[in-house]
């Protein structure tokens, strides 16, 4: 079993610093070590423990969140909490896993996670069984984080503001929009039409109407026919 991701929540107001906590409690593979007001004290803790990940905010008294990750030489993953977003910008040059703006749904904070993990399993995490080699991803479904292997999951099916990925297991729903998950994979995925991505990897056959996945068919959208047949032909 793979280590839990160690956080650090710094905001100077309590409201805010409650929600992430109670985010990062319904996460299991995080575990959160302890809780700042200010740039000072996050100094102090990031110097006596472990710290993997920082929900970070940006306006505090003293020194502000992004001159704060500057000043560490060697500093964790970032996630910016913010109200403000004219810091965009310059959060790209801390090179921040995710930039979220409050107030922060789950739905947005466990997307930042999934990229947080998503970097973090770009190599095999179980090296005994050969066939899960391609990464994978947590699923927020049935009130479960699930995890799912990418060299798993057949294609993606969008149903309004649900998706189902269907696995060679299982059908898993999670309530997300199929252009944020989209995201969240390896290259290997393409998108046909606005409601499905495949795993071009699990293609048997394909038309120029749409294509096939074992005895599955899944039709490829007009306004994407010509980038996927390009991809599919070359």
């Amino acid at each position: 079993m793979s280590e839990s991701i160690k956080c650090l929540i710094v905001d100077d107001e309590p409201l805010a610093i409650k929600v992430i906590k109670g985010y990062v409690e319904q996460v299991p593979q995080l575990e959160l070590v302890d809780t700042c007001g200010d740039a000072m004290s996050a100094f102090q803790v990031i110097n006596q423990k472990k710290v993997d990940l920082i929900f970070l905010d940006i306006e505090m008294p003293g020194i502000n969140g992004i001159s704060f990750i500057k000043s560490l030489s060697n500093p964790p993953a970032v996630i910016l909490t913010t109200a403000f977003r004219e810091y965009a910008f310059e959060s790209y040059e801390i090179e921040v896993v995710d930039y979220l703006l409050k107030p922060i749904s789950f739905d947005r904070f466990f997307k930042a996670i999934n990229k947080h993990l998503k970097s973090k399993t770009a190599t095999p995490e179980m090296p005994d069984t050969p066939a899960k080699t391609g990464g994978s991803i947590y699923v927020y479904s049935n009130k479960k984080n699930l995890k799912v292997y990418f060299d798993d999951i057949l294609y993606v099916e969008s149903i309004k503001d649900y998706i189902t990925i269907h696995t060679t297991e299982a059908q898993i729903v999670s309530k997300n929009t199929i252009t944020n998950f989209e995201e969240l994979l390896p290259s290997s995925f393409l998108r046909i039409h606005r409601s499905f991505i495949v795993n071009s990897t699990k293609i048997t056959a394909f038309t120029h109407q749409d294509i096939e996945i074992g005895d599955k068919e899944v039709p490829i959208g007009t306004s994407y026919k010509r980038a996927v047949l390009e991809q599919l032909k070359g």
